[in-house]
């Protein structure tokens, strides 16, 4: 796959999300961060793991223990982001958030010209969500403050988002196509669902919220995160560390879209940094291409229906 296919990849799984973000909001009230997610990977995992016929592909003994730690980090950065969502605004925590992704970047490089780049991409995402941020820290009005214990599970959340890469990374060299995905969704589900129907309880079970709930699943949780795994493959984990600067402009571009909104002159700057940056990083060569796990028939890549 080139790398330049990936991006589109990436860009399919954004658009993807901020659909399912759209719908998930409408969940918050009615089953709370943990009910919302237990819908979402349990819905999430069963698609995957019938598209991808997992059963057919077990992981090896050597993969199990990458697979499940892959699921519980996916699990815990969702279910970190979501309740940071109930503390402070969606831009502040989505730009606390994409520190982890650009960490990632930088620690993955030594280049001076790689770091400019990636100077590049947090310079355009500080330009797309400065509008929510700067208020929030007294620049422009009135100082509105951010709840500490909402910065902090913004920042794990971002923590989690750059291990999720770099253990991505592995697994998707490790097992082939998508059912390590698929195996590491259900292995948090196993911690997600019961945390909420413990939470949540009777509401999970109202036929209209577990519609809502399969359309989270599969835009917001199968759909991009198998696309993810393939980009990530690419183009390694450095290079896909910058390319998640496009998920606040493709937010922006969403609003003007669906919603009607107008783009403000600094967005369309912040956009176009953040596109400059991720075709920087394309163009630097890329990684080695790792096997995509053995031939056995326990591993081989299964035949999608």
């Amino acid at each position: 796959m080139s790398r330049y296919r990936a991006s589109l990849l990436v860009v399919t799984a954004a658009v993807s999300l901020q659909s399912g973000s759209a719908v998930a909001t409408r969940l918050f009230d009615a089953l709370g961060a943990p009910g919302l997610l237990a819908l979402r990977m349990g819905f999430g995992a069963l698609l995957l793991a019938l598209v991808t016929r997992a059963w057919r592909a077990v992981p090896s003994r050597r993969a199990w223990p990458l697979v499940v730690a892959f699921g519980l980090v996916l699990g815990t950065m969702n279910l970190l982001f979501y309740l940071s969502l109930e503390r402070i605004p969606l831009g502040v925590s989505v730009a606390l958030e994409l520190l982890g992704p650009l960490t990632v970047a930088v620690l993955g490089t030594r280049r001076a010209r790689d770091l400019a780049w990636v100077g590049v991409a947090v310079l355009g995402v500080a330009v797309l969500v400065g509008p929510e941020v700067l208020p929030a820290l007294g620049v422009g009005g009135a100082v509105t403050p951010l709840d500490p214990l909402g910065v902090a599970l913004a920042l794990a959340a971002g923590a989690c988002w750059g291990v999720y890469i770099v253990l991505g990374t592995r697994l998707s060299g490790l097992v082939a196509g998508s059912t390590g995905l698929a195996w590491a969704m259900l292995a948090a589900s196993v911690v997600l669902v019961p945390l909420g129907v413990a939470t949540a309880g009777p509401a999970l079970l109202v036929p209209t919220l577990l519609l809502a709930g399969l359309a989270v699943a599969v835009l917001s949780a199968a759909l991009p995160y198998a696309l993810e795994m393939s980009a990530m493959r690419a183009v390694g984990a450095s290079t896909f560390g910058v390319m998640m600067s496009l998920e606040p402009a493709i937010a922006a571009l969403a609003g003007l879209v669906i919603a009607g909104q107008r783009l403000a002159p600094g967005t369309l700057v912040g956009m176009a940094l953040v596109v400059v940056a991720v075709f920087a990083a394309l163009g630097r060569p890329g990684p080695a291409r790792p096997p995509t796990g053995p031939a056995s028939p326990t591993s081989a890549e299964p035949v999608l229906p």
